[in-house]
C-alpha cells in the first residue's frame, strides 16, 4: 500500500462554547447539554508524518502539560484508527504537537488535538471514510471529540454525540482569556445548582448574535466560579477592556469576550495581558 510521504498538518482550533445549558442526566450519569459551538482561528497544530517507527513529540508554550503517555486523546484517536482500519494504517507515524493553547481550560484542547489528528491520519493513511464516520468512531474517546472534527458553528445536543450544523454564522471578533488555573470539569458538574434547565432559544428568536446570547447561559459559569474565584475576575476583566459580551467556556476558567472589531480585540489582549502577566489572552476570530 502506497502512504503519503509528506509531512501533513491540520490546525486543532480553540472550541468556544458560546453558550451551554445543561438539560437533563441521563441514568448512566452522562449530562444531557445543548451549546451552540464555534471554533476559532487560533488554536495547537498537529503535523503528521510517514516514519521507521511511532512517535510523539510536543513542543510550545503548554508542551510541559500535556501527557506523553496512552492517556493522551492525540495517542488514543491514532490507536482507536488503527483498530478500526488495520489494513490502511500499517505505516508507523510520528506525531508533533504544537501546544499553543492551555490544558483543561475548557476550549476543547485535547479533543480539538485528537481530532485534528485523525483528520490528518486519515489524510496520511488514505483511510476510505468520512466526518460523520470518524464522529462515531471518535465520540468514545469524549464527547467533544464528534463537534471538534466537525470544526464549523453547529448547535450539539445530548452528551455532544447530535450535532446540527449552523449555516451563515458570522465571525466574531474574540478575545480568551484563561486565569492559568485548571479547573476539572467533574468537579465543575458536581458543584451544578439545576440539572434540568431549559433548552437553548431558536437561532432566529434574535436579531442579531448578541441578542441571543443575552437570552441564553452558561449553565456550568456559575459552579465554576463557586471553585475557582478568579473566573470572575477574568469575566470583569474583558467587560472592562470594552467587550460587547463575555462569557466563561465549558467548564472553564477559560472566558471569551465578544469586541466590535478585530483592532479593539488585538487592544484589549494586549492591555490583559500586560496588567496580568501570569495569565493566557489572545485575540483571534471565530471560523465561519
Amino acid at each position: 500500500m502506497t502512504f503519503n510521504s509528506v509531512p501533513l498538518a491540520e490546525l486543532a482550533p480553540a472550541k468556544i462554547n458560546l453558550a451551554l445549558h445543561v438539560t437533563g442526566r441521563r441514568a448512566d450519569g452522562y449530562h444531557l447539554l445543548e451549546s451552540l459551538v464555534v471554533f476559532a482561528e487560533l488554536g495547537d497544530r498537529i503535523t503528521v508524518a510517514a516514519s521507521a517507527e511511532d512517535s510523539f513529540l510536543v513542543v510550545g508554550p503548554f508542551a510541559g502539560d500535556v501527557p506523553l503517555d496512552s492517556g493522551n486523546l492525540v495517542l488514543r484517536a491514532r490507536d482507536a484508527l488503527r483498530s478500526a482500519f488495520p489494513e490502511s494504517t500499517t505505516q508507523p507515524v510520528s506525531i508533533a504537537l504544537e501546544k499553543k493553547l492551555p490544558v483543561a481550560s475548557g476550549i476543547g484542547g485535547g479533543s480539538s488535538d485528537a481530532a485534528a489528528t485523525m483528520r490528518a491520519l486519515k489524510r496520511l493513511w488514505r483511510i476510505p471514510t468520512d466526518v460523520a464516520a470518524l464522529g462515531r468512531l471518535a465520540l468514545p474517546l469524549g464527547a467533544d471529540l464528534p463537534m471538534c472534527l466537525a470544526g464549523h458553528p453547529l448547535v450539539a445536543r445530548g452528551i455532544g454525540e447530535e450535532l446540527d450544523p449552523v449555516s451563515h454564522f458570522p465571525a466574531l471578533p474574540m478575545v480568551l482569556v484563561n486565569p492559568g488555573i485548571a479547573v476539572e470539569t467533574p468537579k465543575v458538574f458536581r458543584a451544578l445548582a439545576s440539572r434540568d434547565n431549559s433548552a437553548l432559544a431558536p437561532l432566529d428568536s434574535a436579531d442579531t448574535v448578541l441578542d441571543w446570547l443575552a437570552m441564553s447561559r452558561n449553565d456550568l459559569e456559575p459552579a465554576a466560579i463557586s471553585i475557582e474565584p478568579s473566573i470572575a475576575e477574568v469575566l470583569a476583566a474583558l467587560r472592562g477592556s470594552g467587550a460587547a459580551f463575555a462569557r466563561m467556556s465549558g467548564s472553564g476558567a477559560t472566558c471569551f469576550g465578544i469586541f466590535d472589531s478585530a483592532t479593539a480585540a488585538a487592544r484589549a489582549a494586549a492591555t490583559i495581558a500586560n496588567e496580568h502577566a501570569k495569565w493566557f489572552s489572545a485575540a483571534t476570530t471565530t471560523r465561519t
